[in-house]
């Protein structure tokens, strides 16, 4: 006999459990969330968001570039989890959503070993594609504005398909996160896969690597040891920086969108400033004793990049709100306290 139960039906069967038992299952319909690359940058912070908004978070990372000092505040939450894995190498499982956030992001670390940084955005997307279909869950991907390479198009909107070097330095990077892309929505037409992409122009903020190579962690650290400010080239190319709180809360609101909108969606500040005009925000800020020195401007860097979020602004309702100079405030607190402590590797 098959016995059908209405939603007022469970609610009157939960009403009647003991506490225990009651909060047992609340627990258990926590929503379970994914994280891979969760002990970096911006996993960290995600994690920290969605452990707020209730969420069971497992935190997936193999530490290439992560390290679990950026995870210590959350460590004993009761609904977070750690585990070591490497994406390349599949994952079982059972979750509702996953954000794929895998992979190294600055030049210096996916250029140090660049055919493991194409397999973390190729091999590790087909093993995620594949855990999400199984498990029916939705998935997110953090993509890049590098898929537009150096752009003859700016602002940089979502149709269009980008200028990139197939076989440069960057490569590794740009073109494997292009490859995710056509995974993830290969996905979604031959599996019906509920795929959430976002394109992420430069995002800064606490926790960033100090040796990662991005131009902002670069000339705080440098200010901050009064050491000589390196800028490539003339220091007039252009990039346009998002504080990394305004990024996460972009994540969650696209996440929690209609099925229908797969993306992609640019998330980024279109706010832009020339890499010279940020080292001399960033050495007043700093009131630091640096000079600055020119370098040769690094293989396909590219001139500009500042994204048209016109998408993310009537999808999401959504735009950034922390000023650059605001965000560099926090930033530059967070690497003087962390230069003035115990060195963190990873």
């Amino acid at each position: 006999m098959i016995l059908e139960f209405s939603h007022q039906d469970d609610q009157s069967i939960v009403n009647h459990l003991s506490d225990g038992t009651r909060n047992s299952m609340r627990s258990s319909l926590r929503k379970r969330v994914l994280v891979t690359g969760g002990a970096g940058f911006l996993g960290s912070h995600l994690c920290e968001r969605l452990l707020q908004d209730g969420c069971d978070v497992l935190c997936v990372d193999n530490f290439y570039t992560g390290a679990k000092e950026n995870l210590l505040q959350i460590l004993d939450n009761p609904h977070f989890e750690l585990m070591r894995h490497d994406i390349t190498f599949p994952l079982y499982v059972e979750v509702d959503e996953i954000y794929n956030l895998a992979c190294p992001a600055s030049p210096i670390h996916y250029q140090f070993d660049p055919v493991q940084t194409t397999k973390t955005s190729v091999h590790g997307s087909i093993n995620m594609l594949g855990l999400a279909k199984r498990v029916k869950a939705k998935i997110f991907q953090a993509s890049t504005s590098e898929v537009y390479g150096d752009p003859e198009v700016h602002p940089q909107p979502e149709g269009y398909w980008g200028r990139v070097n197939p076989i440069g330095f960057r490569s590794c990077y740009d073109e494997g996160k292009r490859c995710a892309e056509t995974l993830f929505f290969d996905y979604r037409r031959q599996h019906s896969l509920r795929i959430k992409v976002a394109r992420i122009f430069n995002t800064y903020g606490p926790r960033m690597h100090p040796n990662d190579g991005r131009v902002v962690s670069n000339f705080i650290v440098q200010a901050l040891k009064n050491e000589p400010i390196t800028l490539y080239g003339d220091g007039s190319q252009t990039r346009s920086f998002c504080y990394v709180d305004d990024l996460i809360e972009a994540f969650v609101r696209f996440m929690a969108t209609r099925d229908e909108l797969p993306g992609p969606v640019n998330l980024g500040n279109p706010g832009e400033f020339t890499i010279k005009q940020l080292a001399e925000k960033v050495i007043d800020l700093t009131a630091s004793r640096s000079e600055v020195v020119y370098q040769s401007l690094p293989s396909d860097d590219p001139a500009q990049r500042r994204p048209d979020i016109g998408v993310a602004k009537a999808e999401l309702g959504w735009e950034p709100t922390v000023q650059l100079e605001e965000g560099l405030r926090r930033t530059i607190a967070y690497f003087d306290s962390f230069l003035s402590g115990p060195a963190i590797s990873g």
